[in-house]
């Protein structure tokens, strides 16, 4: 197989080869950000609302998110913290959550998290934060102090 570098015309791939999809190369970057406070005293996943899209240049890419924010529990309760894909597949598996956090007082502190992801499509794919409080009565929050940035960075992976 032969490359052509030609200073006027530019560089000549041969036929069949993708550079674009070589193994482990980053294709894109997107990144959303918040500031918001974002709350719920739902005792099972739902949508905070936040999220990010990306649509994967290949299918046999695999797409790396990367979270990072606050979280805020109340006294005697959890809070938990997943992402989903498309609003039906929770990343962390079943009813799990990526992030866990439980104490005995009201506690702020920082979350983040990162996961593979390999959604074999090249449609548009929206990646949401979902969250819940183990104890209804309690409120979970994301940047309750309405000024800690949290953020989604999501990067298609050339597999």
């Amino acid at each position: 197989m032969t490359t052509i570098i030609d200073g006027s015309a530019g560089i000549t791939f041969p036929s069949g080869s993708n550079p674009q999809a070589a193994p482990s190369k980053v294709l894109q970057v997107v990144t959303a950000s918040g500031l918001t406070p974002l709350s719920t005293s739902s005792t099972s996943f739902v949508s905070s609302g936040f999220s990010a899209s990306i649509t994967p240049l290949f299918s046999t890419s695999k797409i790396l998110a990367f979270y990072s924010g606050n979280m805020y529990c109340a006294a005697s309760s959890g809070g938990y913290i997943s992402l989903y894909r498309n609003s039906s597949v929770n990343l962390a598996g079943g009813t799990n959550s990526l992030i866990r956090m439980q104490t005995p007082t009201a506690f702020d502190v920082g979350a983040s998290f990162v996961v593979a992801d390999t959604p074999a499509t090249t449609s548009s794919t929206t990646y949401t934060v979902y969250f819940y409080t183990s104890v209804g009565a309690n409120q979970v929050y994301i940047d309750i102090n309405a000024g800690t940035a949290y953020s989604l960075t999501l990067m298609e992976i050339a597999a």
